[in-house]
Parts: C-alpha cells; sequence; structure tokens
C-alpha cells in the first residue's frame, strides 16, 4: 500500500471515529448513485436511480487547443491524456453503468450551451465515426454510448440560437458557441432519424419528463422535478407552472438560463443548478437573479452542487439560507473555483446552523495559492477525485465517496457517513 493511501486512509479514520463503512461496489437495485466525474474539462454528473434507470447531466469538455486550458489557472486532464474528456467520460460511465458496456444512456441533460457543459469545437475536433459531426463533449459520449432521450434548455427561448443574428453577434466567441452548437445539433438531427433520439427542451415544473423507466411503482417516493430552464423557473404551486425572468428578445447569456434539476428520493433531496448566478456586479444578493427566485421554491436540500463552480457571482447569502444542505459538492476545475467570499458564505453559522460538509473535484494549485492552504485544508473534506453520493433504498441514509481521478480504476480513496436525510 503506497504511502499516499495510507494516509488517505488514516484521515478517513480519523474523520469517521472508525467507524466501520460499507465499501464502494457496483450499484444494486434500489440505490441511487450520483457521480460527478473529475476529468478537468468540466461538468458532468452520471446517475443510476433506483430501478436502474441512467442520466446523465453535462458532459463537458473544454477544448485542449484553448491557451486557458493550457495554463496554470486550470486543471490537469484526468487521468491523464491518453484520451479526450469526452472519451474519459465514456469510460467511466462504461464501468458504472449497471449494464457495463453494452449499456445506454436513457436520459442525458445540457443544462446551458458552455464549453465545459456540452464540449467545445475547434479545429482539431475528430468527426464521428459517421462523419455526420465533429466529437466533443455530448457528442462523442452519444457517439460511442446511444443515448434514448436527450434534454437541454431549448434554443427558441429568449433569443432564437439559429438566427443570423446571434450567429453575427458571437461569431468571434473565444469559446467557439456557435460552431459547437451546429455540431450539436447536426449531432440530434442525425441520430434522430438513425437511431431514434428523441429529443425535447426541458420543461419547468415538471416532474415526468425524467421518469424512472423500468420499475416505476416499485419506487413512488423517487422523482427528478424541472426547476427551471431558459429563465423560466416554476412556482412551486403546480406542474408545468412558472414565471419568466427575461423578455423575449433578451440575451442575459447562458449561466442564467441554466437548467435546474431536484431529485428527490423519499426523505433525500439534492439539487444541481448548472452555472446560475445570484449576485449583483458590486456582490451583493440580487433579489432579481435565477437563484433568488430558485431558491425558496427549492427549499432545504441534503446536497446541492456549487452553482457556477463556486464562482464569484454565484451562491448569494439568501440562496445559501434557502437550501441549507448538509453537503455541498464543487465540480471545479480552475483557479477562481470556488472564491474565498463563496467559501465564507458556505460555511457561516450565521446563515444556517448545523454541520456541513464540502467536497471537491479538484482544487488546483493556483487557487491554494490565492485562497490560502491552510483555508482550503480547513474548507473542504476532499480536495480531488469523483466524488459519488450514494443514497440507500428508502433514501433515509446517504454516504459521500472519493474516487481516484488520476486512475483508470478508479479505486475508493474515502467515503464519509452515513449522513442522515433531512
Amino acid at each position: 500500500m503506497n504511502r499516499v493511501l495510507v494516509l488517505t486512509l488514516c484521515l478517513f479514520l480519523t474523520q469517521n471515529k472508525g467507524v466501520a463503512q460499507p465499501a464502494f461496489s457496483l450499484w444494486q437495485e434500489g440505490w441511487l448513485d450520483i457521480h460527478h466525474i473529475s476529468t478537468g474539462r468540466g461538468n458532468a454528473a452520471f446517475c443510476v436511480l433506483p430501478d436502474g434507470t441512467t442520466l446523465l447531466i453535462d458532459a463537458g469538455e473544454t477544448s485542449e487547443r484553448h491557451p486557458r486550458t493550457r495554463s496554470p489557472r486550470q486543471s490537469l486532464l484526468r487521468p491523464d491524456t491518453t484520451r479526450t474528456a469526452g472519451e474519459w467520460l465514456v469510460d467511466y460511465i462504461r464501468q458504472f453503468h449497471p449494464k457495463g458496456d453494452k449499456g445506454a444512456l436513457d436520459y442525458a441533460v445540457i443544462t446551458h450551451f458552455h464549453d465545459d457543459h456540452f464540449g467545445e469545437w475547434d479545429a482539431g475536433c475528430p468527426p464521428s465515426h459517421t462523419g455526420a459531426y465533429c466529437r466533443t463533449g455530448i457528442t462523442t459520449v452519444g457517439d460511442i454510448i446511444p443515448i434514448r432521450n436527450l434534454l437541454d434548455r431549448g434554443w427558441l427561448f429568449p433569443t432564437d440560437l439559429r438566427s443570423p443574428a446571434f450567429s453575427e453577434e458571437n461569431k468571434d466567441d473565444t469559446y467557439h458557441i456557435v460552431q459547437t452548437l451546429r455540431e450539436y445539433w447536426a449531432f440530434i438531427r442525425y441520430h434522430q432519424g438513425k437511431n431514434r433520439l428523441r429529443y425535447d427542451s426541458i420543461c419547468p415544473g415538471a416532474r415526468d419528463q425524467i421518469a424512472l423507466q423500468y420499475r416505476p411503482l416499485i419506487y413512488p417516493d423517487f422523482q427528478v422535478r424541472n426547476i427551471a430552464a431558459s429563465g423560466r423557473i416554476w412556482t412551486g404551486y403546480a406542474d408545468g407552472s412558472y414565471l419568466t425572468l427575461y423578455p423575449a428578445g433578451h440575451y442575459p447569456g447562458e449561466n442564467p438560463l441554466s437548467v435546474c434539476l431536484k431529485i428527490t428520493y423519499g426523505p433525500f433531496d439534492y439539487f444541481t443548478g448548472g452555472d446560475i448566478p445570484g449576485l449583483t456586479d458590486w456582490g451583493e444578493t440580487d433579489l432579481n437573479s435565477p437563484e433568488a427566485h430558485i431558491g425558496p421554491v427549492v427549499g432545504s436540500v441534503d446536497v446541492a452542487t456549487l452553482n457556477h463552480h463556486g464562482y464569484r457571482d454565484a451562491l448569494s447569502a439568501y440562496f445559501v439560507r434557502c437550501l441549507r444542505p448538509r453537503v455541498w459538492i464543487n465540480q471545479a476545475w480552475s483557479s477562481d473555483h470556488p472564491v474565498l467570499d463563496v467559501l465564507a458564505r458556505l460555511h457561516s453559522r450565521r446563515l444556517y446552523p448545523g454541520e456541513r460538509d464540502l467536497f471537491a473535484t479538484d482544487i488546483v494549485e493556483a487557487n491554494r495559492n490565492v485562497i490560502g492552504a491552510d483555508v482550503v485544508e480547513r474548507s473542504f473534506r476532499a480536495q480531488h477525485g469523483h466524488i459519488v453520493v450514494r443514497v440507500e433504498p428508502s433514501g433515509r441514509r446517504y454516504w459521500v465517496y472519493v474516487l481516484n481521478d488520476f486512475s483508470r480504476q478508479r479505486e475508493p480513496l474515502a467515503v464519509f457517513g452515513p449522513y442522515e436525510s433531512r
């Protein structure tokens, strides 16, 4: 056993008081597994729902040729550079899919159209097996693993992303949103025609758009509720009812239009909100922001991901107080994921009482230098790795596993819990 693993296990036993914990194994019927995958190139969460239905939330892949990707500000590609980020996502999904290499994705959701959430075209992108589109992010995943249902925030509202005006305004975008969207739409057209892919946009307030596919009657206390998409936010009062935050023709950028989802399994609740913001330009809570409207609708949860990776425009004091989770998960890959002010709010007992644990997929050295290594050590239970939330049947308890993101075997490094669902 190497020294790093010995130290990790010693830390684990100290933090968990030596209590025996279940070993990490493949998914079993009745469990809910949520894998926050660490590639160093963006967000991706692979979920195995209680009856074996599978769901992928985002498939980020920033270009290897982008100057930012090659800078010390960003994480290294994980586990190594022998494959692209999209190909590593495929490898990860196949390892933990209930059906292994033969498994399909029942659902894939793209929260919004930024490179670190759905891919980035560049001149070196390889073609798909058919040549119908280029491979990056979600198109790489879908080129290898069949996707049955693809959902995103939609492209017509509040601005038509296919319009000549949008293309002209964004033709010089350094993250290639126009070109990446064209490849994404080509991917959709091809698989709709050849493989019966079902494509739709997220309807805020719906709780049947993402549903258990195999044994739904066995798990009546499980649901995925659509909270928001394209600036349309569920009112909390009735299925499919929502308010509209932005008028037609106004494009606030992609982040405020992110898809937000709440997963419920008995007493357990999980929230993920893409890159929604919640602060004004002066760092104050913006009560007209997506966070301010979404927080009260979602309410208290057990686990939540950090909006916009913990960047400076997100996780207002109001939003943190509304959600007050026991566990925060930071899908991090940059030197500003998270910023110090966000960390202070997440740990503030004045915003909400009780214990809370933070886990990150990767706190880069540049961020440790800015925030301070001692602050980072105190703030996070884990700073690197695939972060897996495992919820037991009935949803009463859950664990957080940390898997080695520099290993192709992805062996477990630590486990925390059990946590009691509220």
